[in-house]
């Protein structure tokens, strides 16, 4: 189709006669206005099961090979929402945990039901993402797997789901402080901008992402009432920099490695990828400084007895961010360093270590 004639049914059929000859094509179709295509084809391949469409076929004389729909089940509408991103939202107890009130009941319910809410949130987020680059992910070599991108998970059932994500999310937003359901909405506000527009200029991009980050953690100190400090704001936006930068890094090094010059829906090229490096190894590092100047504040022995403990956190914090962005280099890590992480033993033991420490120092 060209805007003027609508090449369907008989005039397809004639467009292909044209170019390939009577019979010197196979056409794969899907229903009745497929037809007068088949009649002209060599071979005839049908999506799906119709019955109608296929008693056709036969009339025809065609020799006719079926081709099944994938099931669009529960696993294809998981799989769509992301359920396996919901991990990042775990941030929202970082406030739970800094607060030393994780033993308060109504604390942690409240908690919980936060991350609920921006899990939904996030999962609504994923699928307008998804619904708004669906043409460059059928072009990526691992995003066309993705269930929209793939087919899986049809369009309409995407948006179907949107409302009912938001209206969800929104209930359980209601039964905490008005602050927490603010936030949540300035969450899916940038979070739209940013797959609509934002993610398409570069750096601007990152600076986005590592807020969206530490927003997470301002609606877990808002959802049990708690002030947040200055110093965890600090380390959490250089770290989560650190982390944004990093995830550009192995995106713009794939792109390289398959000699392609730019990432398909990203304002980077190719050439890019020292520069981030410098960048996001960089702020890391200032992340650490933080949390090191924020064990020697006036600030610090108001939470903890014996804040000196804190010290031997310092090194494995230096370990753990220089390890993310030496396995970045080698191609290791996933374009998500959280989801890495997620997977990452060492990650989870230096983890343990750190909070470990932080009991002890309590």
């Amino acid at each position: 189709s060209d805007g003027r004639t609508n090449l369907k049914r008989e005039a397809k059929a004639a467009a292909l006669v044209a170019r390939y000859g009577e019979a010197g094509f196979d056409y794969v179709g899907e229903d009745g206005h497929d037809v007068p295509v088949w009649a002209r084809a060599r071979e005839a391949y049908v999506v799906g099961s119709n019955a109608a469409i296929a008693a056709r076929l036969e009339a025809l004389g065609k020799p006719v090979h079926a081709i099944a729909r994938r099931p669009r089940g529960a696993r294809a509408v998981v799989k769509g929402v992301r359920a396996y991103q919901w991990a990042k939202n775990l941030l929202v107890f970082v406030p739970l945990l800094t607060a030393h009130v994780y033993l308060e009941p109504a604390s942690l319910a409240a908690s919980i039901l936060a991350f609920i809410a921006f899990s939904l949130v996030a999962s609504s987020v994923y699928l307008v993402n998804d619904l708004a680059d669906l043409e460059d992910d059928r072009r990526h070599p691992t995003k066309r797997a993705r269930p929209l991108a793939s087919g899986e998970l049809a369009i309409a059932t995407a948006i179907v789901l949107l409302p009912v994500l938001l209206l969800a999310a929104a209930g359980i937003a209601a039964l905490l402080p008005w602050t927490f359901g603010a936030l949540l909405l300035v969450y899916v506000a940038a979070n739209l901008a940013y797959s609509l527009a934002l993610k398409r200029a570069a750096l601007i991009d990152v600076f986005v992402l590592a807020g969206l980050y530490t927003l997470r953690i301002l609606a877990g100190a808002a959802a049990i009432e708690v002030p947040v400090s200055q110093w965890l704001l600090a380390f959490s936006l250089f770290m989560f920099l650190s982390l944004a930068l990093a995830k550009r890094y192995v995106e713009v090094a794939n792109v390289a490695a398959r000699d392609e010059e730019r990432v398909g829906g990203r304002g980077y090229l190719a050439s890019d990828g020292a520069l981030l490096g410098m960048l996001g190894t960089a702020s890391g590092y200032l992340s650490v400084l933080v949390f090191a100047l924020y064990i020697t504040s006036p600030q610090v022995v108001m939470l903890y007895s014996s804040p000196a403990v804190l010290w031997f956190a310092v090194p494995l914090l230096l370990y753990w961010i220089s390890r993310v962005w030496f396995l970045a280099q080698r191609g290791a890590v996933h374009e998500d360093p959280l989801l890495f992480a997620l997977h990452d033993p060492a990650s989870y033991a230096t983890g343990a270590l750190i909070l470990v420490l932080m009991v002890a120092a309590t």
